[in-house]
């Protein structure tokens, strides 16, 4: 597999991101290259192509398993595992927020539960233990929306993301406060 200019700076690119979005540039970075891969790669050719020391690819790759991002598959006649990412867009978008929700989310909706109840048994004002109950109240609201989008059929969702901005014709309308 030879690297045009084209996808060396897409699998740049999502190396960058990669640490906006909290993870290593460099696994990111074989992401992107699995990602944009037409065919499943070895740990040895993923070295090659991005020139990453064999010790970083192996914990990438072990880190983008972990993840449920990266999947791995034997070919006839090759002792190597050969990887891919997942392929279709839909389930990849799928699995990364689902992944943050695990990683970010959910332990912020505990620890804000945790906080709104000590709270309650401490000399905390009531205007802060109104601020932490509204916040925990809206990331709850939303987590539920999530859980319940999520258990639609896929044909309904992706109707809903085309339907998009558009369906706020349909909605009331007045200035936010």
């Amino acid at each position: 597999m030879h690297l045009t200019p084209a996808m060396q700076n897409f699998i740049l690119h999502w190396g960058d991101m990669g640490a906006k979005w909290g993870t290593n540039r460099s696994v990111a970075q074989i992401h992107a290259l699995l990602h944009i891969s037409p065919e499943p790669l070895s740990a040895d050719e993923i070295c090659d192509l991005l020139g990453l020391a064999r010790s970083n690819v192996s914990t990438g790759l072990k880190e983008l398993q972990a993840l449920r991002m990266v999947k791995s598959s034997r070919k006839l006649g090759d002792r190597r595992d050969h990887f891919t990412s997942i392929r279709d867009m839909f389930d990849l978008t799928t699995t990364v927020i689902e992944s943050r929700r695990e990683r970010e989310y959910l332990p912020t909706l505990e620890a804000l539960k945790k906080v709104r109840s000590e709270a309650e048994d401490d000399a905390t004002p009531p205007a802060v233990k109104e601020r932490i109950a509204q916040t925990l109240d809206t990331m709850q609201m939303f987590d539920t929306w999530y859980q319940d989008v999520a258990r639609l059929p896929r044909s309904v969702q992706m109707a809903a993301i085309k339907l998009g901005g558009r369906i706020a014709r349909f909605l009331p309308k007045g200035k936010a406060p």
